[in-house]
């Protein structure tokens, strides 16, 4: 069999001889591929060689009423656990790989036999593990020893003897103080990595038809299971499997988890994103199995924003899981159980297994660690223990919980109870008074390159979360507006999800084979395609007579705004003969404007081309020099003269770095990279004048970059805008190198500030510890910023994330070329655009948080024909410390809408919020949008009041009137 992500299937005929009667009898079957067993067209057994899962259980006692033959079939897969790479893990598929299926075989299993086994292995593990100067050690040894004595092998009667002295030993109890593990099965299944989306639905069943039989076996058995997304799959595929774990979830066995969509990447959703990994996810779990989810999980996830506490508390969470950060690779976190504090002040239990491991086996070395390993001995005696194969799938196996069995309470080793997330949590929660507290990101020293690679996933991302905001403003106006128009709600619902996909751990990151890549670039496109048609349609509604066409009537332009402040910007729009012209327009707050006559700016911009090559632009507002290679060489602030780039520096430096990390290739970039900068110094085409003033100035380049890549950029200056934007085209086919923008800028600050999820943090601009030099490479979403005391610089962007601010240097991360998980990744056309603003005051004062809004998301122009109409405005916000980030319908329909603002500033402040929609109640709720106790708001002449901490993110329901 070859691998083409394809599976075939085997017709599988038995016949147990009667002579078997009584016997345990097994089918068994070993192929390099992933298999699923089906009898009467129902799955009934994983089969997976790599997760020790090779058998189904015909029968535990052949009896004679048993059918002694039968029809099976196998469904195989061309992959194994972990895909199908070449020659390593992570290598792209092998597409001439073979399969190979090794053994198909009816069996008698000898229980007997095995048991002993069993009890041996435990037995000489401790021995070997406990250490010579602990008598508990010899006791198992010489224990183990007398059993060999006693067995004779060939003869099963003397079975018993020998294993009522392993009996002996496993049943010498602890003592009161000894360390309780409290063991959960579950099966870590990347929703997709090194194996497509559609592979991981297969994977899904095998795993967890396999934790189903195992639970019919073993009533004691938990397993916690993450993820909606793939929940929603099984239900799907396979009704019959899903009515099964529906049972078994009544029962309190298979314990979902997480309460969201899929295990997202905790660094690069937007906040909206995030609330809705939770909103869909703990949806899904309360309709489909009657309660939301207490912990929020993320065992594998590369970092996790200090926004994350907040958000958990505000979807019914206070409880979190995760091991990821030990795989820092600079400093050893210094817990495994502590309060978990983010930026608002909101707190959360966190627990990291001190195993270190969300796929333990059972065995008695990962006993011995996680109590070895623990790092809060003394504040906490208890911890978890996650045991079953994972990534790939495969989960819990019997041999895993008999090992445990044995382990239940055995002197010298740690109590082992097969336990709950809910059981051990609320045993820290009594334990915690003595426990520390974390304050700001959990921050993986590790995979900083999965903020770069796959730039196209990147930009899909950030367009798709902006293209859902702007449809469900738009639509909710529409239907607060009256008439007929239908709030899309199902439609919405399908494109967030999709969206809430492609944030999987695996994905956004960049982590994944290529055909990953290609479905997630389809399911981008899809919601571009249809949330153009949504966006359409709710315009129409909202200003249906604006657009009608009219006898007589002028051509004119009718301008929409989605975001939450007045704005004046230069557009560009389609007149009569279907030229591009530009205006410059101001559009009130989240509203529109109709648009005839343009303003006049209040400066032009002026363009001028120097003798030696280089080109001045100026504004009135700023004013910037570059030299023929595109350099920045000034930047100044008209009003006070301060300039921004330092003496003899470049500002707008590209360099390439070598970009060669130990093993995880698309994930990291290590700190010796820095090492190898090369300035990119090879002009392909000189700085030239393109636009020559007036509402806008700017002038183009080209550069080669490396072996074979070029780039062009279009350095742009608009009227009244206070930064400079650079549009940028890269043809990039690069190996293994890094390509990144640099900033030198006059400022001195021993931190930048970066925006984060609903608000921002500080990290150093220095080295002084190791845990700040482990930070060479950080994340920020739309902006980052260096400041002194009144003056700074911010750079801003439209769908990048990785950065780093060292000395006075900012840098923004532009492209990866890594070649494995994906040979092929980012060898593409890359368009990009990023600005930089430089600001009298604090970034605050200055609206850099605002600007870098207006440059993520464009104002709307549709084609108009009625000569007048006053401007509207839906919302607005007293305070520009608050950001009114969401517009949307409540889901359970009918005329309510949710708004979602919060504090950006880090201030302690009152707002009020207008809205000229008309709104008969006011309350707030929480993120999953159910309304608070005692949280009805007063209806006031100034709108509605609401008080603000620092970064705290508040949702408010308003029930229209009919």
């Amino acid at each position: 069999l070859s691998s083409r992500w394809e599976t075939c299937w085997f017709k599988v005929e038995l016949n147990i001889p009667p002579a078997w009667a009584g016997r345990e009898v097994h089918f068994v079957w070993e192929s390099d591929g992933e298999g699923m067993v089906w009898r009467d067209a129902q799955p009934v057994q994983g089969l997976t060689k790599e997760g020790e899962k090779t058998s189904y259980i015909l029968t535990s006692s052949l009896k004679e009423t048993d059918p002694h033959s039968l029809t099976l079939y196998v469904e195989l897969a061309c992959n194994g656990l972990f895909g199908a790479g070449k020659g390593s893990m992570i290598a792209p598929p092998d597409p001439d790989r073979r399969f190979t299926l090794s053994k198909a075989e009816l069996v008698v299993f000898n229980r007997d036999v095995y048991e002993l086994l069993v009890d041996l292995e435990i037995l000489l593990d401790m021995a070997q593990l406990l250490g010579e100067e602990n008598q508990r050690s010899f006791q198992a040894l010489y224990t183990a020893n007398q059993m060999v004595n006693v067995c004779d092998v060939m003869d099963p009667s003397t079975f018993p003897a020998a294993r009522d002295l392993a009996a002996a030993i496993f049943s010498q109890r602890n003592g009161e103080s000894q360390h309780t593990i409290h063991a959960v099965g579950h099966c870590h299944i990347d929703s997709a990595w090194l194996w497509p989306y559609e592979e991981t639905i297969r994977k899904c069943a095998r795993s967890w038809v396999t934790v189903v039989r195992l639970m019919e076996c073993n009533p004691e058995l938990t397993f916690a299971c993450s993820q909606a997304q793939q929940f929603e799959w099984v239900r799907s595929w396979y009704p019959g499997l899903y009515v099964q774990i529906q049972d078994f979830v009544a029962k309190g066995q298979f314990i979902p988890v997480g309460g969201t969509w899929v295990e997202m990447d905790g660094n690069l959703p937007s906040g909206e994103s995030m609330v809705r990994q939770f909103l869909q996810g703990q949806r899904f779990f309360q309709e489909q199995f009657g309660r939301i989810c207490s912990e929020f999980w993320l065992p594998d996830t590369f970092g996790y924003s200090a926004q994350l506490p907040q958000l958990m508390r505000g979807c019914g969470i206070r409880r979190f899981l995760t091991q990821k950060l030990s795989w820092n690779l600079v400093n050893t976190f210094p817990h495994h159980t502590f309060f978990w504090e983010g930026i608002d002040g909101s707190r959360v239990l966190t627990h990291f297994p001190p195993g270190d491991s969300y796929g333990m086996h059972g065995r008695v070395e990962e006993m011995l660690k996680t109590v070895k390993n623990n790092k809060d001995k003394g504040r906490v005696n208890h911890s978890a223990l996650l045991f079953g194969f994972g990534d790939g799938g495969g989960g819990p196996t019997q041999k895993m919980l008999d090992r445990m069995k044995r382990m239940s309470d055995t002197d010298g080793l740690p109590r082992v109870q097969i336990s709950t997330p809910d059981r051990l949590f609320s045993v820290l929660e009594k334990e915690s008074s003595q426990l520390c507290t974390w304050v700001g990101e959990l921050f993986l020293e590790l995979h900083n390159g999965t903020y770069t690679t796959q730039a196209q996933i990147k930009k899909g991302n950030r367009e798709c979360e902006r293209i859902l905001h702007d449809v469900e403003v738009l639509s909710t106006l529409a239907v607060a507006r009256g008439g007929t128009f239908q709030y899309p709600a199902s439609q919405l619902q399908r494109l967030w999800r999709l969206l809430l996909l492609n944030q999987f751990h695996d994905v956004l990151p960049g982590s994944c084979i290529q055909l990953v890549v290609e479905d997630a670039l389809q399911y981008y496109a899809e919601i571009r395609r249809a949330g153009a048609r949504l966006q359409e349609e709710a315009v129409q509604s909202l200003c249906r007579e604006l657009l009608q066409p009219k006898a007589g009537s002028t051509e004119s332009t009718l301008v929409l705004n989605t975001l939450p402040w007045e704005r004046t910007e230069v557009i560009s729009r389609t007149g009569p003969a279907g030229t591009e012209t530009l205006a410059l327009v101001t559009v009130p707050s989240m509203g529109y404007a109709l648009v005839r006559e343009p303003l006049l700016p209040p400066q032009p911009v002026a363009v001028r081309k120097q003798e030696d090559g280089s080109i001045a632009m100026e504004n009135g507002v700023i004013a910037v020099c570059l030299d023929v290679m595109g350099h920045l060489t000034s930047l100044r602030l008209v009003d006070s003269e301060r300039e921004s780039v330092p003496d003899g520096c470049y500002a707008n430096q590209f360099a390439l770095f070598d970009d060669v990390p130990l093993y995880w290739d698309a994930w990291d970039v290590m700190d010796y990279h820095l090492e190898t900068r090369k300035p990119v110094t090879t002009l392909l085409k000189p700085l030239e004048i393109t636009l020559a003033g007036g509402l806008r100035g700017s002038a183009s380049f080209s550069l080669q970059i490396g072996e074979s890549s070029t780039l062009t950029q279009e350095i742009i200056l608009d009227a009244t805008c206070p930064y400079l934007r650079f549009l940028t085209q890269v043809e990039w086919k690069e190996a293994h190198k890094f390509l990144k923008v640099e900033f030198p800028v006059q400022v001195r600050s021993t931190n930048a500030t970066y925006e984060i999820q609903f608000g921002h943090l500080q990290r150093p601009t220095h080295w002084n510890t190791s845990w700040d030099w482990a930070r060479f490479e950080v994340w920020a979403h739309k902006w980052l910023d260096l400041s002194e005391h009144g003056f700074g610089v911010a750079l801003l962007n439209d769908c990048k994330y990785g950065a780093s601010a060292h000395g006075n240097v900012l840098s923004l991360s532009l492209l990866r070329a890594p070649k494995s998980p994906d040979a092929t990744a980012d060898i593409a056309c890359h368009m990009f655009t990023y600005a930089v603003m430089p600001h009298l005051g604090s970034f605050q004062d200055a609206s850099v948080i605002q600007h870098a809004y207006n440059l993520n998301f464009p104002l709307h122009t549709v084609p108009a024909s009625s000569a007048q109409c006053p401007a509207w405005s839906a919302f607005s916000v007293s305070s520009p410390a608050v950001v009114l980030e969401t517009v949307k319908q409540a889901s359970p329909r009918g005329r309510t809408v949710v708004v979602r603002l919060y504090e950006a500033h880090g201030s302690t402040v009152v707002a009020w919020l207008q809205t000229s929609l008309p709104v008969k109640e006011a309350m707030l709720c929480d993120l999953l949008e159910r309304p608070a106790a005692g949280g009805r708001l007063l209806l006031e002449q100034r709108g509605v009041r609401l008080s603000f901490t620092p970064f705290r993110v508040l949702s408010v329901l308003l029930v229209l009137r009919q």
